[in-house]
């Protein structure tokens, strides 16, 4: 079935799993991502447009340079006729070359076209990303291994969290949703983001 949940979880295993073959079942053929980067810890191009370039960035690229990537939306999945969603996401990784760990978060921006329900634009804001020690990574990667994947709301995440100082800013992130609510699903026929309105 052609949901916008689907089409998320498919990006998440695309991503994640460095699967390029599985964007067919996010994204629109024409799709536009922004990236919105508040980090100097990683780099992306602000805008992508179709589903071919989207797949070059956010997956070949990707994964030639991380692995044990776990993505995690932060909230429950998007009602099935959703046109519109956004929440928190957390990732944790590791640099295929040093080892290193590395652990962000951040929000997602999506707008779905309906009745595919693919997505026709996605905005990617990257709060920040931090970079632990090659020694830190077992303690890391047993956290992100035990959630629940790809949904996982922050009250669930945070938890088991390591205790590693490092990781304060993004566990202060994502904690903040505790206090308003964990994710934000927006339904309304005909709400769009200003990033789907500026398609050209």
């Amino acid at each position: 079935m052609k949901t916008p949940s689907a089409a998320v979880t498919a990006y998440l295993h695309a991503k994640d799993g460095n699967r390029p073959h599985l964007l067919a079942q996010a994204f629109t053929d024409d799709a536009l991502l922004e990236m919105v980067v508040h980090t100097a810890a990683i780099s992306f191009p602000p805008v992508c447009q179709g589903r071919d370039a989207i797949a070059e960035v956010l997956v070949r690229r990707f994964g030639q340079s991380y692995e044990n990537v776990y993505t995690f939306c932060l909230s429950p999945p998007p009602e099935g006729d959703a046109e519109v969603f956004v929440c928190d996401w957390l990732v944790a990784m590791t640099e295929k070359d040093s080892r290193a760990v590395r652990v962000g978060c951040g929000r997602y921006d999506w707008c779905f076209s309906p009745p595919s329900y693919l997505a026709e634009s996605l905005s990617i804001t990257i709060e920040t990303m931090q970079t632990l020690p090659a020694s830190q990574a077992e303690k890391v990667m047993d956290w992100a291994a035990g959630l629940p994947y790809p949904w996982c709301p922050a009250a669930v995440a945070l938890p088991g969290a390591p205790d590693i100082q490092q990781l304060a800013p993004v566990l202060g992130y994502i904690g903040r949703e505790r206090m308003a609510g964990s994710g934000r699903t927006v339904a309304a026929r005909g709400s769009r983001p200003g990033l789907a309105a500026n398609r050209s």
